[in-house]
């Protein structure tokens, strides 16, 4: 069994083309999509991308493995303690791991992340390695070369698994000037207005429209398609095609690889399967070019699995999945035995039958730029608000209706007492089997530490940044943060 995954940074699932995206910005994946399984409801259960990668790789909430923040002791995972052996748990039981001692596939990664973030563990159970060298500012153009050459040398081999990472969704929005712009002529997506920027544009905290570059609004000459601040539909449309450019161009790349694996002769009865680390508001709850909420937007990912003999070409699956639920699922179509530290949930029958696997609720966390969880079900996302990120917008509570605002723009949590109990409830159900079930050892949810330590991005001058509000017509909420922030 050959398998490639598609791991394409900062992707939203709602502007690619097979999720019913106006812009023609994913030629290449919605092929894959038209031939394979579609997930609607796919989300990363800790953002952005640290956590959720060490989730996936774990098949464990972050809760439990202890990687949820972006520095700090938290940065790295929980160490197995006393009962760790001569070799770790990952060796075998990481998705790699299990891919390269289990099914005993040959495993390689290409890409940038493990040195971005220090995140050794990632690595775990990967054979071959082969790292772009720029740390998630590789270009698609740094990494395509990589991929082809090893698809040259090693595709007609049997039983691998690549793992290649893609970057041009993140920011800074990448695509190259020669490249152009093939969505200049086309409308922007109905929900951005004048009158909406106008509105963001009072509000403060970092990666809000006028602190694009997170505490303010420098731009950088080597990267023009992304604004430092939005102030009218001009730059508002610099900064979404920029963002859908870099979606457009990783796809062409996509294509190569494409290419190259039916020069090959592999491409027919090849296992695809194509997802991300975390979405990217651009607006939502109004923050700006970045991920770092427990929202909809950041927490949805694309997910498109074609397995030729198994899955139901162009089949939709509605069921709420985790990304921690790849590892049984692979576990289960492959007829072994899942490691007992998963605690995802097998989607198996959804990509065969078109079965119902999904889990009733999910609980979404991130503790970054702030810390957040927050409860999707049914219509609905709860988001509890622990550390607003320096966001007074952020009510410790909020509540939206996913139906009528996928944008997330009004918060209904007075309007709606029974769906906010009801979110509460869920998450206190699954925070308490958490603490009851913690490995190793511990005994105290890895946020309360996050806190203690301040979320990295949090970790600022605010003295500067509060000058910034001033001179920005913003100085009215420099009180009220240093009310939630007495530390401050």
């Amino acid at each position: 069994m050959r398998i490639l995954y598609l791991d394409l940074d900062t992707l939203r699932p709602d502007h690619l083309g097979c999720y019913g995206y106006h812009r023609n910005t994913s030629p290449n994946i919605d092929r894959i999509a038209a031939a394979g399984v579609r997930f609607n409801n796919y989300y990363t259960p800790d953002a952005p991308c640290l956590p959720s990668r060490a989730s996936m790789m774990s098949g464990m909430f972050g809760i439990h493995h202890g990687a949820v923040n972006h520095g700090g002791s938290n940065a790295d995972r929980r160490t197995e303690g006393a009962p760790r052996g001569f070799q770790d748990r990952l060796l075998n039981h990481s998705l790699p791991g299990f891919l390269s001692e289990t099914l005993k596939h040959h495993t390689c990664y290409i890409g940038g992340f493990g040195r971005r973030h220090s995140l050794w563990s990632f690595y775990a159970g990967f054979r071959e390695i082969h790292d772009t060298g720029k740390g998630g500012m590789e270009s698609a153009e740094d990494v395509t070369p990589a991929a082809l050459d090893w698809i040259g040398r090693n595709a007609q081999k049997k039983d691998w698994f690549l793992h290649i990472n893609y970057w041009d969704p993140h920011t800074p929005y990448r695509a190259p000037a020669a490249f152009g712009n093939p969505f200049a002529d086309e409308p922007l997506p109905a929900f951005y207005t004048q009158e909406r920027i106008d509105e963001h544009r009072k509000l403060p905290g970092p990666h809000t429209i006028q602190d694009i570059s997170m505490y303010d609004n420098t731009e950088f000459p080597d990267w023009p398609r992304q604004p430092g601040e939005v102030a009218d539909m001009a730059d508002l449309r610099r900064l979404i095609d920029g963002y859908d450019c870099g979606t457009r161009y990783m796809d062409g790349h996509i294509g190569q690889l494409f290419q190259a694996l039916e020069k090959q002769g592999v491409m027919d009865d090849l296992v695809i399967i194509i997802s991300a680390d975390h979405g990217e508001n651009l607006g939502e709850l109004g923050i700006y070019a970045e991920h770092g909420t427990a929202d909809q937007i950041t927490c949805r990912i694309p997910m498109i699995v074609r397995w030729p003999g198994k899955t139901k070409a162009g089949h939709v699956d509605d069921g709420l999945h985790y990304n921690i639920d790849l590892c049984p699922t692979l576990a289960e179509l492959t007829g072994e035995e899942g490691e007992p530290e998963w605690e995802g949930r097998s989607f198996a029958a959804s990509l065969t039958d078109g079965a119902d696997t999904g889990h009733n609720a999910l609980v979404l966390s991130q503790c970054c730029h702030g810390w957040q969880r927050s409860v999707r079900w049914g219509d609905w996302i709860y988001i509890r608000t622990f550390h607003d990120g320096y966001h007074t917008h952020f009510a410790e509570e909020m509540l939206f209706n996913l139906k009528d605002d996928p944008h997330e723009q009004k918060n209904v949590i007075e309007q709606h007492p029974e769906a906010t109990e009801q979110g509460r409830k869920i998450y206190e159900k699954w925070h308490a089997e958490m603490m009851a079930t913690m490995p190793y050892g511990h005994t105290e949810d890895p946020l309360q530490n996050v806190l203690r330590e301040t979320p990295l991005h949090c970790r600022y001058d605010m003295d500067e940044y509060f000058q910034r509000l001033e001179n920005s017509g913003r100085g009215h909420w420099i009180e009220t943060i240093k009310a939630r922030h007495p530390e401050l």
